[in-house]
């Protein structure tokens, strides 16, 4: 097997660029939006307080809705792995041949001791997030419960999509992938030492974060329909690696304009007011809850 047995070999350069493009623009499209849901947050706060309230809220929005599209991209190349391996495996056993020796090695590991490399691919899944978030598109202005949440959001992200390819038909089976999510979301809200008042703020961390779920979703969903309809993303290599390959794209737009700072210019951030002109500013900034991105 080849890559270009899961890829569609005919997706030119062009082809995606153009595809880069629209990735691009959707993702502008949503952060202007999250600019639009900063400014009505801010709007219920007193007047002399909204023009130092608002970029800081948009920008906070930004890498929360970012964290999303990293998490889902990490979430789902668990997801994209499982079913090109368990295909690969299948062809194997229908007579493809693994007399070589990564061949014979693959199939004896999958044949053996599948449950133990799916825990390997989930932790590399969850390395591959980490090394995104913190070093390629560090977003230094999320606390670490923020990011937890987020990514407990990322699993609940990739069951909907799963669920979604078993409506439609696709010819894989997610329901394993679907239980070690199931798996890993209830231990983010239950634990053995959590008390009833962690597993409320557990489920109100994740609650008030859905609008980047629902805006991630769109996203996505909005790029893959348009992929599949311009035979960029082939229905016959599963649906899932054409949704894993978007993620990529979306991925790569994420890059593109979290380091070239385009957002910073649409809502820059005001210096605040001196201590004896400052009106209650206080009570929502703090210097310490957002350090400047590294």
């Amino acid at each position: 097997m080849t890559i270009d047995a899961y890829l569609n070999p005919d997706f030119t350069w062009i082809q995606k660029l153009l595809f880069f493009a629209v990735g691009l623009l959707g993702l502008l499209v949503c952060d202007f939006l999250l600019l639009g849901g900063a400014e009505i947050s801010a709007s219920f706060m007193p007047r002399s307080e909204r023009k130092y309230a608002v970029p800081v809220k948009f920008h906070k929005y930004i890498q929360l809705f970012y964290e999303m599209i990293i998490s889902g991209t990490s979430v789902m190349s668990f997801a994209c792995a499982y079913v090109v391996f368990n295909h690969v495996y299948s062809l194997m056993q229908a007579g493809a041949g693994h007399s070589g020796m990564i061949t014979g090695t693959f199939y004896h590991i999958w044949s053996e001791g599948k449950d133990f490399a799916l825990l390997l691919l989930i932790c590399l899944s969850i390395v591959f997030n980490t090394i995104l978030d913190t070093f390629i598109i560090p977003l230094g202005r999320l606390a670490k419960e923020e990011k937890a949440a987020v990514r407990m959001l990322g699993m609940f992200y990739a069951i909907i999509i799963l669920i979604y390819l078993n409506l439609i038909g696709d010819e894989s089976e997610y329901s394993p992938v679907m239980m070690y999510y199931l798996g890993l979301m209830v231990g983010r809200f239950v634990y053995f030492d959590a008390s009833f008042m962690d597993f409320l703020i557990a489920i109100k961390n994740a609650f008030i974060k859905l609008p980047m779920l629902v805006l991630c979703i769109a996203l996505c969903g909005g790029m893959c329909f348009f992929g599949f309809k311009a035979g960029f993303l082939l229905e016959r290599n599963y649906y899932i690696v054409g949704v894993f390959y978007t993620h990529l794209f979306l991925l790569a737009a994420v890059f593109v304009i979290h380091h070239s700072h385009i957002m910073k210019f649409v809502a820059r951030e005001k210096e605040l007011p001196k201590e004896d002109e400052r009106l209650g500013e206080e009570e929502y900034y703090d210097d310490s809850d957002y350090p400047e991105d590294k």
